[in-house]
């Protein structure tokens, strides 16, 4: 019988409870992670690739640099996301369950618009004319406290979302990828690698790919919306 990775939602208690613990910067947690010794990492990365409609009053570069639009329509959910500054989300992400363990993630997710070509992630086209750069800054994973030291836990999440344009016609193009590195305990010691990277790479793929539907659909369709507000107020 094969043992499947399951989603939930996350629940008030989870939430408070994230706000009361000390976040970590991703700096050290990778500094750590360089010394881990029986390190295993998972990993998972989405692409999207869709037509873009364009109104010469309302391009996609002008909704970019409304930030906390953009979040809001990829994580709409107030109720498990909140804004801590300009640049700066937290997220209460759903629940992962990894075989008999559940983590409950929360980040703090910064957004950070980017143009001329200056520092773009790796992938982007230099000639594009601006990217919406996504990364974390701190992070902590709930419910792994007597399996997993956070010394020995590693999370890394990464994306992009940007405008292609050739001749007329306008792309909207973007890359996502997560990744999880920690120190196998003694509690996984029984389950073949194959099996345990096989659920690890499913769980982070269905996560990717629940970002990217939001962006493929609230994303868009929130997009549509400003353009005819853009409208209206030329009327």
């Amino acid at each position: 019988m094969s043992i499947l990775p399951i989603l939930k939602p996350c629940s008030y208690h989870h939430t408070i409870t994230a706000t009361r613990k000390k976040w970590r910067e991703p700096r050290v947690s990778r500094r750590i992670s360089c010394k881990m010794l029986n390190a295993s990492t998972y990993s998972s990365r989405i692409a999207t690739d869709m037509y873009l409609y364009e109104a010469p009053d309302a391009s996609f570069d002008e909704y970019l640099e409304d930030k906390p639009r953009v979040f809001k329509a990829i994580f709409p959910d107030k109720r498990r996301s909140q804004q801590l500054n300009d640049e700066e989300w937290r997220v209460h992400m759903l629940p992962i369950q990894f075989f008999f363990v559940t983590c409950n993630p929360v980040i703090d997710m910064r957004l950070r618009c980017k143009t001329d070509g200056h520092d773009y992630p790796t992938g982007v086209p230099p000639q594009v004319s601006k990217v919406l750069d996504l990364d974390i800054v701190r992070w902590e994973l709930l419910g792994l406290e007597d399996v997993v030291k956070p010394s020995e836990f590693s999370l890394g999440v990464k994306g992009a979302l940007y405008p292609f344009r050739q001749g007329n016609r306008s792309r909207l193009k973007g890359q996502l990828s997560m990744s999880l590195t920690f120190d196998l305990p003694p509690v996984f010691s029984l389950i073949p690698e194959d099996v345990r990277r096989d659920v690890a790479e499913t769980v982070l793929k269905r996560l990717v790919e629940n970002m990217r539907d939001r962006v493929n659909g609230s994303l868009l369709a929130d997009y549509s919306k400003f353009k005819n507000e853009r409208t209206r107020k030329l009327v």
